[in-house]
């Protein structure tokens, strides 16, 4: 089969995936593509795209720098560009011998706080501060990525900062305003992941973009950042703020955890736990969010361990920028954004919010 004509329908795809919102494509060898609309995975009504055809795709589209990966471990991702259509994330990878594509559309605008329905009042605390880390997190699809563009996009309009993003791929790309923007693709623009955060403090950067927390080297990058006056954005795979905290300790050796402590407690700025929840009207979903601001209370709590309390903190501060997901989760409801279903139903906690709908709540 020729490139054109693989490529031709992996766009029409892609094309009707866009046109429709879908935020993402799922293909699996000699199926018919799927797309998730508001969260839900939906057939699409087209012919099973044969597994020559998803192999011949990637084979084509991998980046150069890529290909002996792709080869050798079997899964891969990259970014593609459809002309006209838009760009996306891609990941691909091996099962049961063959080949299937995940393309997760990369918008071209970068959406506001007012796009998605967010509080910007607690997140633009946080993104003016000078220093410390920023850390996003939420589970695979829940929008953690483009909280995290919104805030930085509102710095881009009115704080003049130099921003260094290191990405594995791109996810949006920023047009410079009152700030600059240097945005590095791994494997286009640096060759590898540790070689683009050993270098990023020579760049000269105020704000330091880093994908994904993905290991110690690339946490222990960010604490000496922090340390030395960058404030650096990332994102974490963890559900709640609690799950967070706990993730970060995982990436140091027990023998290390009391020192750990210690530099968590003197970097963190702040955490963002993000789920979305469909929404009550017009469809779509909305953000909900636990965040918690290291005050100097938060601060002391990390560095003596007591991270139990930290949650009950979330539940009863009266502090507008700390609190929890059940707080949120009652502000929606009571707002009309979601129903009470829904809330009781991502709720970590539906037995408390609950109560707090009947008019009971944790004072401090």
């Amino acid at each position: 089969m020729s490139t054109s004509l693989h490529t031709e329908i992996f766009n029409d795809l892609l094309k009707l995936a866009v046109d429709s919102g879908a935020s993402d494509v799922v293909v699996k060898s000699n199926k018919p593509g799927y797309v998730r609309l508001s969260g839900k995975l939906k057939p699409v009504d087209m012919d099973p795209i044969a597994g020559v055809e998803a192999q011949a795709f990637v084979d084509d589209h991998v980046p150069r720098v890529f290909k002996q990966i792709w080869e050798n471990e079997g899964q891969i991702d990259f970014a593609y560009a459809a002309e006209n259509i838009g760009r996306f994330r891609v990941n691909a990878f091996h099962q049961r011998g063959t080949v299937s594509i995940v393309f997760r559309h990369i918008k071209s605008r970068i959406p506001s706080f007012e796009d998605l329905n967010l509080n910007p009042d607690p997140l633009l605390h946080l993104g003016q501060g000078k220093d410390g880390i920023l850390l996003f997190c939420g589970a695979t699809g829940m929008g953690k990525s483009s909280t995290m563009a919104s805030l930085l996009n509102w710095i881009n309009h009115n704080f003049d900062k130099h921003v260094v993003t290191i990405e594995d791929p791109i996810e949006y790309t920023f047009q410079d305003d009152k700030s600059v923007f240097n945005q590095r693709e791994i494997g286009l623009d640096v060759p590898s992941f540790p070689m683009a955060i050993k270098s990023v403090l020579r760049q000269n950067p105020d704000i330091i973009l880093i994908g994904e927390m993905r290991d110690r080297e690339t946490f222990e990058t960010a604490i000496s950042a922090a340390e030395t006056g960058h404030l650096v954005f990332s994102t974490m795979h963890a559900a709640t703020v609690a799950q967070s905290l706990t993730r970060l300790f995982e990436f140091f050796p027990p023998e290390q955890v009391a020192q750990a402590r210690r530099q968590i407690a003197g970097s963190i700025r702040g955490l963002i736990c993000q789920k979305l929840i469909p929404a009550l009207e017009g469809g779509g979903r909305v953000p909900a969010n636990e965040i918690l601001f290291a005050d100097a209370t938060i601060k002391t709590l990390i560095l003596e361990g007591q991270f139990e309390k930290i949650q009950s903190l979330l539940e009863s501060s009266s502090d507008s920028r700390t609190f929890s997901f059940n707080k949120d989760l009652y502000r929606l409801i009571k707002a009309g954004k979601i129903s009470k279903a829904d809330g009781l139903r991502f709720s970590p906690n539906p037995q408390a919010l609950e109560m707090n709908l009947k008019g009971i709540f944790i004072r401090t």
